[in-house]
């Protein structure tokens, strides 16, 4: 059981109630409050579903997280939950708490998806029907629940407040920044001319978030009972874990923040840099890109698991070759950081065999990481006349998964991961690969240099008539070849 008592004062409402949000920042605030106890408890918002809200309330706002290796378990209860609210149910007590005085900052993780970002321009999607409801006076999407919230602050007492993406978005602070202050220029004018100067005032500071967690499965709930000490009831809503973790930030808070440089619970205190983006680009490529390349090819070869998945050697070496070869001359690697030592630990975390870590999840609204993913490091290797080969192999794997050509099967995994363009991405399947590639090219990033795509189409072809172990030899011969 946690030690801290749980705070009685909410300092921090958090939009989204993800395993990633309470195994990440509201075990990284447990420990900054071990240390220097402060009113920053934790209001968590869910944006729909009830489920984990309504168990984390019936349960006083305890759950333990389960930190998962092979070499064993152990659960730690965060305990710094104040409250949950379901933003679709509850609208006027959740807008009520984000402009509360006492709400110092205000935090979200609520995935790439729910940024409702428009693919083709980068900027925030004005046709998108939750946003129109929005502006029209909802509270519907993340970013029009936090300018809705900023928006009573400024009519109201306008304290100053921090927003804080939690999120794996490239320059997350400064998307969210943006992203809000469109949805406000597009408010009508006396809206408008009541949000846009109080957002001179409040900060968005960038951070990277690292740690991987899966979803919860029946062996969680079952290691949650056996080592969290609970009394009197079966956690409904354990989070499974890696011991890893890490959060890089800028210290850019307008009214405060806990002291989350502090250590505790197994994770070490957060980083305060005036290099997140380096920190950042780390994490997106060598980690998310890198992972996402496993996933996919996991997935077209059977494998549910992403350490089985690595553990494949033509996976194992593709994984090594897109990371060292494609990502590693991409990043400019922070201060203090050992690029090598960071790669191989890498590869100990996703053979995690205890974690259960599916591809499918990892997978997920590809159209929407790889974006981030993708386009930058392609392009740097074209402007110096190379050809990412393991880039092309991670697009074609990608699309044989979610928008798999006419007559060809991915697979039960593949199928099950969730893609907001799949139906957009059927329209070209049926046709020639190469107006197919072109077409998820575009998706993740304007107009596609010709090379790539005709590489990524060769490849496409390779997986889909010949399987993953040829695509992969492929691959790595044209790299060894150049």
């Amino acid at each position: 059981m946690s030690a801290v008592p749980t705070p009685t004062t909410t300092g921090i409402v958090h939009l989204g109630l993800s395993n990633f949000h309470r195994a990440h920042q509201a075990v990284h605030t447990a420990a900054a409050l071990g240390a220097d106890p402060g009113a920053w408890g934790i209001l968590g918002v869910a944006p729909r579903s009830a489920a984990v809200a309504d168990a984390m309330a019936a349960q006083d706002g305890r759950y333990a997280v389960v930190e998962i290796s092979p070499e064993g378990e152990q659960a730690v209860v965060p305990g710094v939950h104040t409250g949950t609210l379901v933003a679709a149910r509850d609208p006027e007590p959740v807008l009520g708490a984000l402009a509360a005085p006492s709400t110092r900052i205000v935090s979200l993780t609520v995935t790439e998806h729910g940024y409702t970002i428009d693919p083709r321009t980068g900027g925030l999607d004005l046709d998108h029907d939750g946003v129109r409801a929005d502006l029209a006076g909802g509270s519907g999407t993340a970013i029009g629940l936090v300018a809705r919230g900023l928006l009573r602050r400024a009519r109201g007492h306008g304290a100053p407040v921090s927003v804080l993406s939690c999120d794996n978005l490239l320059g997350n602070g400064d998307v969210t920044a943006r992203l809000v202050r469109e949805f406000a220029e597009a408010l009508p004018a006396p809206e408008r001319n009541a949000l846009l100067p109080y957002l001179d005032t409040i900060t968005f500071p960038n951070g990277m978030v690292d740690r991987i967690v899966p979803a919860t499965t029946d062996a969680t709930r079952a290691a949650a009972a056996r080592l969290a000490g609970f009394d009197g009831f079966v956690d409904a809503v354990p989070v499974p874990a890696e011991p890893f973790s890490m959060w890089a930030l800028e210290d850019r808070f307008a009214a405060g923040r806990p002291a989350w440089e502090h250590a505790g619970a197994g994770v070490p205190g957060a980083v305060f840099t005036d290099d997140v983006a380096g920190y950042e680009l780390l994490k997106l490529r060598f980690l998310n890109g890198t992972h996402s390349l496993i996933a996919y090819l996991g997935a077209l070869s059977g494998e549910d698991l992403i350490a089985r998945s690595v553990a494949r050697p033509a996976i194992r070496a593709a994984a090594q070759r897109v990371l060292h070869d494609d990502y590693r001359s991409t990043v400019r690697v922070p201060a203090g950081v050992d690029a090598d030592a960071y790669a191989a630990q890498l590869f100990v975390r996703w053979s995690n065999t205890a974690l259960g870590h599916r591809t499918r999840q990892v997978g997920s609204d590809g159209s929407l990481k790889l974006a981030q993913r993708i386009p930058g490091p392609a392009a740097e290797h074209r402007a110096a006349g190379r050809l990412p080969h393991h880039l092309a192999l991670t697009v074609a794997a990608w699309l044989a998964c979610v928008a798999p050509p006419d007559g060809f099967d991915p697979g039960p995994h593949a199928a099950a991961m969730a893609e907001p363009a799949r139906d957009r991405l059927a329209t070209t399947a049926g046709g020639p690969l190469d107006a197919h590639v072109r077409a998820g090219l575009e998706l993740l990033g304007g107009d596609p240099d010709p090379d790539l795509a005709a590489r990524t189409t060769e490849l496409l072809a390779l997986l889909v008539g010949h399987g993953v172990d040829t695509a992969v030899a492929e691959a790595a011969g044209e790299r060894s070849a150049a």
